[in-house]
C-alpha cells in the first residue's frame, strides 16, 4: 500500500511541476480578437476558476461576491488543512492517508490555482504516508510544491482577507 501510494505522489509530483504556476496576460494591445483584457490593481478579482458544489462556476463581476466568498472558504480550509498536517507528527501513515483523504475531499469544489493548494497538500501527505513508518521525511519536491502553490495564491488568499501558513 506504500510503496502504491509512494508511485502515485511521485506521478502527482510529476503532473504539479509539469505545470506553469501562473503567466501574466497579454496586454489589451496583445489580446487575441474577441478576447477582453484582465482588470490589474485593487479592482481585480481572484484569476481562479471556482466552482460551487453543485458543479457551477461561479466567475464574472455579477458574481464577484459568490467567488470571494468561495476564495476565502476555500483558503481558510487549506490553513486548516496544514495545521493538521504539522500536527501530524509521528509515523503512522494512517494519519498523513486521512490528511490526504481530506485534502481529496476540500478541493473537490475548487479549481484553478486554489485547487493546487489542496493538490499539492495532499501529495505531500501521501509522499510523507510513504515514509513514515521508517521515521523517514518527505522528499524536498513535494515539500517544494506546497510552497508553490501557497506563493501562487498568496495574493488571490490575501485579497479575500486569509494569510496563507506554511
Amino acid at each position: 500500500m506504500n510503496k502504491m501510494l509512494s508511485a502515485l505522489a511521485l506521478a502527482a509530483l510529476a503532473g504539479l511541476t509539469a505545470c506553469s504556476v501562473s503567466t501574466e496576460a497579454p496586454s489589451s494591445s496583445q489580446a487575441p480578437s474577441g478576447s477582453r483584457a484582465v482588470p490589474t490593481g485593487s479592482s481585480a478579482t481572484a484569476s481562479a476558476s471556482i466552482t460551487d458544489g453543485s458543479g457551477t462556476s461561479v466567475s464574472g463581476s455579477s458574481s464577484t461576491g459568490s467567488a470571494n466568498a468561495l476564495a476565502k472558504d476555500s483558503c481558510e480550509s487549506f490553513n486548516t488543512l496544514m495545521d493538521r498536517y504539522r500536527a501530524a507528527a509521528g509515523t503512522d501513515p494512517e494519519v498523513f492517508d486521512q490528511i490526504y483523504l481530506a485534502t481529496v475531499e476540500a478541493g473537490d469544489g475548487v479549481s484553478g490555482d486554489l485547487s493546487g493548494l489542496f493538490t499539492s497538500l495532499g501529495l505531500l501527505a501521501l509522499d510523507h504516508a510513504g515514509v513514515a513508518a521508517g521515521g523517514g521525511d518527505p522528499s524536498q519536491e513535494s515539500q517544494d510544491s506546497v510552497r508553490d502553490a501557497v506563493f501562487a495564491n498568496a495574493s488571490t488568499c490575501t485579497a479575500v482577507g486569509v494569510t496563507l501558513r506554511l
